[in-house]
């Protein structure tokens, strides 16, 4: 059996850019109005076609399907003060709850909670730490959602090769756990359907050090693309508008989108790796509203995957753009990974992230 996944990793980080999304026209009477549920986006916006779009889509839809007034709140740029700032701008407006995607909230939700114990927080991507990470604490008004990443990338990577795809790209973000779980899980399902196929597969790993477009990452997937890749998963915000565009300027090449389905964005995307961030806004509400607090969740972290159904592969005929591996066995293959016949691991630290190597990620999982 042919085992090995070739990968090239290299960290490099760049300077981070301004966010591209406008707000839509139909969503822009929602922003910094007085409301009972809010959101506040991280350095994008709402229609990012990712993380906050995601999350907001999911204060949207409980708001409207429950007569709950509802608005969103950007930062004035990318720091913890600017986000404490927009929280409390939120608060001022009479938000109850307070909606925040992503990683980049740990900070500004852990000084904030105890601030206001009569507001509600709920944190996806994350958990509450000091600045130096050297003190956790979730307060009684703040729940967390984490995912399981790694089973969407190994569902994406498995799907991938399935399909007929040997030359793979890993393009993430900012290495933070959720990229890296994402990656690590990639690798996983692109080694396992090649073990099964008997194929060799090759992959290109690269962190840009941003969740935003630039020249710089369309560069290095152009170059990715004329050395012969032809799909890459680009995991992190904004940056898979320079995917695209590398992709869109060959022949063949081909993306996968993340966190939420991305394939109305390109013809191009033949898959997403998704979390169910829709569906976690709205159960966690649903939570509040019962409860007139987080009842049982308050102070704790969820960790959802397939399990939940909070983690998969859109099957949807618009969607699915894969011509050899059927969503049929799509569908029994996400069926191991709910029932735990499949175990994906989560041990990042376990894939290297730094330097050109070969490497057997079982045997190293392992030892």
């Amino acid at each position: 059996m042919k085992k090995l996944v070739s990968l090239l990793l290299v960290a490099v980080m760049v300077l981070a850019v301004a966010s591209l999304a406008a707000c839509t026209e139909d969503d822009t009477k929602y922003l910094n109005a007085e409301c009972e549920i809010a959101l506040v986006t991280d350095v994008g916006n709402i229609d990012d076609k990712s993380f906050n779009e995601g999350a907001w889509n999911g204060v949207k839809e409980y708001a409207k399907e429950n007569e709950k007034t509802f608005a969103y709140f950007r930062p004035s740029e990318d720091s913890t003060a600017a986000r404490v700032e927009t929280i409390e701008a939120a608060i001022e407006k009479g938000a109850k709850v307070v909606v925040c995607p992503g990683f980049l909230f740990e900070e500004a939700i852990y000084n904030v909670q105890d601030k206001h114990p009569d507001v509600y927080f709920l944190l996806l991507d994350g958990e509450p730490h000091t600045a130096d990470y050297s003190t956790y604490k979730t307060s009684e008004n703040t729940y967390c959602i984490l995912y399981k990443e790694e089973q969407a990338g190994y569902l994406a990577g498995y799907a991938a090769v399935k399909d007929g795809y040997t030359k793979l790209g890993f393009l993430g973000g900012m290495s933070v756990p959720a990229v890296i779980r994402y990656g690590y899980g990639f690798v996983q399902g692109a080694e396992a359907a090649a073990q099964e196929m008997n194929v060799d597969v090759e992959m290109n790993y690269w962190y840009s050090g941003v969740f935003s477009a630039n020249d710089d990452i369309k560069t290095k997937m152009d170059a990715w693309f004329t050395a012969g890749t032809e799909v890459v998963f680009s995991c992190g915000g904004g940056i898979y508008l320079s995917a695209v565009a590398a992709a869109e300027a060959t022949d063949n090449g081909k993306v996968i989108g993340v966190d939420v389905d991305q394939a109305a964005e390109s013809d191009r995307i033949i898959t997403s790796a998704m979390k169910g961030l829709t569906v976690s806004v709205k159960l966690a509400l649903a939570t509040y509203y019962e409860n007139g607090n987080w009842g049982t969740k308050g102070g704790t972290t969820a960790n959802l995957g397939a399990a939940e159904d909070c983690v998969g592969l859109p099957t949807a005929s618009g969607s699915w753009r894969m011509n050899n591996f059927k969503v049929e066995e799509y569908n029994a293959l996400f069926a191991k990974i709910k029932s735990g016949e499949i175990a994906v691991s989560n041990a990042v630290e376990t894939a290297p992230v730094t330097e050109k190597v070969t490497v057997d990620y079982q045997n190293k999982a392992e030892g």
